[in-house]
């Protein structure tokens, strides 16, 4: 049960509530606030390419990565049947990032950060964000929070049907750990309009902003502020998503 593996098949139709176009100009509201106007811009976990898009869009030179081939796979259907290539995708788990070039930005969104469910890993994430970015560059990424998994999401089902596909996800937030598990049920329709049932497990871990900047500071980067999400306005106890702005700490 891989964790995106057969959910890749239906994941843009069941986020087609989510706004990409407006999480896209917050995201790159705080590139230009922190001057990177253009050049190379690097998404961790881009899963199918949508927010890669929109910040393509927006003049950037885009690298995708994620650590699933399916969603990868579905990332260049979409670029092909838009007749674009200016987008460069690359199969790699974020904790074992390679990359190349003058990064002037590496950002997260959809709460990839929160797959990484050891604090050493996120620490070794930090590390080479920080040996990859330009001196000057910037990183954004986003958490969801404590609040989130244990008020709103732990011990809660969510169910969706439509023709092409259904799911059940079901939700258990195990707070000694601070990690969330998503059992995920789907009923995706085939060619011969029966349905096959797929199981997939995620986990998430929910980390403190405290935590987060003390990773950081580890990894020889810079916090540098922390927003409730698509805002400017500090992270609280009631903030259900944070973004985190950080940079390689300056000598």
């Amino acid at each position: 049960m891989e964790a995106y593996s057969s959910f890749a098949q239906v994941y843009d139709l069941f986020m087609d509530n989510v706004p990409y176009e407006e999480w896209s100009r917050y995201l790159i509201s705080l590139l230009k606030e922190y001057q990177v106007t253009d050049g190379t811009v690097v998404e961790l976990g881009c899963g199918t390419g949508k927010m890669t898009r929109l910040l393509a869009d927006a003049g950037y030179d885009m690298v995708g990565v994620d650590n699933s081939a399916e969603m990868l796979e579905i990332a260049g259907e979409r670029q092909e049947e838009e007749e674009r290539n200016d987008i460069l995708y690359l199969l790699q788990d974020m904790r074992e990032l390679e990359l190349f070039g003058n990064i002037r930005a590496i950002v997260s969104v959809c709460d990839s950060m929160n797959y990484i469910l050891k604090p050493e890993d996120l620490k070794k994430v930090f590390g080479l964000v920080k040996e990859y970015l330009a001196e000057d560059g910037v990183f954004i990424f986003d958490l969801n929070t404590v609040h989130k998994y244990r008020d709103l999401m732990g011990e809660c089902t969510i169910s969706e049907n439509r023709e092409e596909s259904s799911f059940i996800w079901e939700n258990y937030f195990y707070e000694d750990e601070m990690v969330n598990e998503y059992d995920l049920t789907l009923f995706i329709r085939e060619e011969s309009d029966l349905y096959r049932k797929y199981e997939e497990l995620h986990y998430q871990k929910a980390y403190e902003l405290e935590q987060v900047k003390e990773l950081l500071l580890q990894a020889g980067m810079e916090f540098v502020a922390a927003y409730d999400a698509f805002t400017h306005d500090p992270v609280t106890a009631e903030s259900e998503r944070m973004y985190i702005i950080a940079r390689p700490k300056r000598i």
